[in-house]
């Protein structure tokens, strides 16, 4: 029982460890950035200071520079999934006559996430130019508190409409910024938000369906196990318990890959469903990630220069339409004619 009580050890670590980290997420001073912080001024004076500039140009190229190698390692990841799933549980799934259909929907999800992936990667999100930079400002109304009318980006020298902002990954404006996503190399904008909503859906999906093939796949060897050896999961005494771990740890022994694949895709699921859920929030609210994050940063009230002192300025998301417009917006964008018209 060993090798089965480490694991169920790491995997609580991993968890804990995740939920910590979404819980702790988008706080200005949290406990787990001023622990890193702490940590990292403790490192510098222990690590040589030419590895730590190595570290910091690794870094800077990492997540402050376009680059591929998110890509690479998603591509990898999933090749490395979608290969032991084929491998080790289509192949047995097939002797023991599961559902064909049931076998080749994560597939069939694969392939949905794909086309997603490459449309989201290769649109153009919103970039704002001098040329289209004029009609972009009457899209959107500014809230006075977010955005504020008159402010040029001083690296593009265009006026910065509402809900725009400059990312120093890309180097251009975007509009209706929400975020510069490292996996598809490239801003998530106005232009394909949508796309991006359906790549999370689809991988959430994609992952969900292996999971539970594996699980049903595991279950059914259990199963059979257990049959095998004379035995009959009814829960009855002591000495069916101890069976019962016994031929779990059979599973972990026999099929050591696959249980760690369903432990890993599990972990994924889990992350991906609340991520998902968070964008769901954000689309069905008309908020975009930026967004959100500057109300949580500066408390929801950021004072304008021009207000009194003495009086707070309460942040109101003016963008919000319901919940069946703001979906709508998400997949069809407003332009300057449809404002006109309303």
């Amino acid at each position: 029982m060993d090798f089965l009580t480490l694991f169920l050890i790491y995997l609580c670590f991993v968890l804990a460890v995740t939920a910590l980290l979404c819980l702790c997420s988008g706080r200005k001073e949290s406990f787990l950035t001023r622990s890193a912080n702490r940590a990292s001024q403790v490192l510098s004076l222990v690590i040589p200071t030419q590895l730590q500039r190595a570290t910091q140009r690794a870094l800077h190229r990492l997540f402050h520079t376009r680059s591929c190698l998110f890509v690479v390692l998603h591509i990898a990841l999933q090749a490395a999934v979608f290969g032991e799933y084929t491998w080790e549980v289509f192949v047995y799934c097939w002797e023991l006559q599961f559902h064909l259909l049931l076998l080749l929907l994560p597939y069939l999800l694969l392939a949905g996430n794909m086309g997603c992936f490459l449309l989201c990667s290769r649109a153009n999100p919103g970039i704002i130019t001098k040329s289209n930079a004029a009609s972009l400002v009457k899209v959107y109304a500014y809230d006075g508190v977010l955005f504020q009318r008159g402010l040029v980006c001083p690296t593009c020298s265009v006026e910065k409409p509402a809900r725009s902002k400059h990312c120093s990954v890309c180097r251009t404006c975007v509009h209706r910024f929400d975020h510069h996503c490292v996996w598809v190399n490239n801003c998530i904008g106005a232009s394909n938000a949508g796309l991006f909503l359906l790549y999370l859906l689809s991988l959430t999906a994609t992952a969900g369906a292996i999971a539970a093939v594996t699980a049903a796949f595991l279950i059914q060897v259990l199963l059979l196990s257990n049959i095998m050896h004379g035995t009959y999961l009814d829960a009855q005494g002591q000495e069916h318990a101890v069976e019962i771990l016994f031929l779990v740890q059979h599973l972990f022994l026999t099929f050591p890959r696959v249980v760690f694949m369903l432990g890993f895709v599990i972990l994924l699921t889990l992350v991906l469903g609340g991520y998902c859920s968070f964008s769901l929030y954000l689309a069905l609210t008309n908020q975009t990630t930026n967004e959100w994050c500057k109300s949580r940063r500066f408390g929801g009230s950021p004072r304008l220069p021009s207000q009194p002192h003495d009086r707070p300025l309460l942040y109101k998301n003016i963008y919000s339409k319901g919940i069946w417009m703001n979906l709508k917006e998400i997949f069809k964008p407003p332009t300057v004619l449809e404002r006109k018209k309303k």
